[in-house]
């Protein structure tokens, strides 16, 4: 990448060893060999179909502010609009990163995939996900969704491929028989849902972590055990929770996805989150006094309350 993307360096890997700090955002370097920028504009719910003109403002207004890696995905409504903020954005196809996700199979995944390009008036996205595992009824139906979507890979209009919402059976079901694995399983990630040990099934498997709602014990989940904590370290480097709460998932090698209608608060992460990087010491506290509350933001529909994986 160049241009607005020059800005983001390799410094980190899918071992999940942080990165160093470069006075940028790094990249993490996939298994594929590709780099994702390890902060995200996510285009999420908050962001959906419900009002064109916002989606379009907000994601135009990330990409004016130096965010390269715009997150959107079908099922939010706002594929099109994220498409219209691109082009009107004027930066290069090729210094951004985009990532679009399948939620339903109508006929193909192929079908879907199609009209999610066309929706975003592109020739291929930078990451294609499976929005959640519960898109098949069967591990077999799984196991084909997944060799549906290595044949788009392999046609070159998704750079990588990978999940998001799988616990480390689903991830099992799909790399017994996968010919490429994922490069990248997406999920809700904080302190208040660290999901046992998938992190480190991951990183045994090359697979990157992406965090959703890395922001959830400051946004939505207060108060809680880390609040006072964060705002410690917060007064330590002269930053906010929320910086914080950022670099807690970016220093142990996790893309951070995190969206907002602030366009202050979308540059200031851009400046302040290279300006600190936590102690290995403070990442393990922050996880520890996490791990005395649980909080689950999405699929709770699916998952019971007190289900942390």
């Amino acid at each position: 990448m160049s241009s607005i993307g020059s800005s983001f360096k390799p410094a980190a890997d899918t071992t999940g060893t942080g990165p160093k700090q470069t006075g940028s955002i790094p990249n993490l370097k996939l298994s594929d060999g590709n780099e994702i920028p390890m902060l995200a504009f996510g285009l999420g719910t908050a962001l959906s179909r419900k009002d064109s003109e916002l989606v379009i403002s907000c994601a135009l207004t990330a990409i004016k502010a130096g965010y390269t890696h715009l997150d959107g995905a079908e099922i939010y409504g706002n594929e099109k609009n994220l498409g219209i903020a691109i082009k009107q954005s004027g930066v290069s196809r090729s210094d951004l990163f985009v990532t679009t996700k399948l939620w339903k199979i109508t006929t193909d995944v192929k079908t879907a995939f199609d009209a999610s390009l066309e929706r975003l008036g592109l020739n291929y996205v930078d990451l294609y996900l499976v929005h959640k595992p519960q898109v098949a009824d069967t591990p077999g139906q799984l196991q084909q969704v997944w060799a549906e979507v290595e044949a788009i890979h392999a046609s070159g209009r998704a750079r990588s491929i990978g999940v998001s919402n799988f616990l480390q059976p689903h991830l099992e079901t799909i790399l017994a028989t996968a010919k490429t694995k994922p490069a990248v399983n997406q999920i809700e990630y904080h302190p208040y849902l660290q999901h046992g040990d998938l992190l480190e099934f991951h990183r045994r498997h090359g697979i990157a972590t992406a965090a959703y709602g890395a922001l959830t014990a400051v946004t939505k989940a207060a108060p809680g055990p880390v609040d006072d904590y964060y705002a410690a370290v917060a007064r330590k480097y002269g930053v906010t929770e929320g910086d914080v709460a950022l670099r807690w998932a970016m220093d142990q090698g996790v893309v951070a996805v995190t969206t907002s209608k602030n366009e202050q608060r979308l540059k200031a992460y851009l400046a302040k989150l290279p300006s600190f990087k936590l102690t290995p010491a403070e990442i393990q506290e922050i996880s520890r006094l996490g791990a005395q509350k649980h909080f689950r933001g999405f699929f709770n529909d699916i998952y019971g309350p007190e289900d942390r994986r």
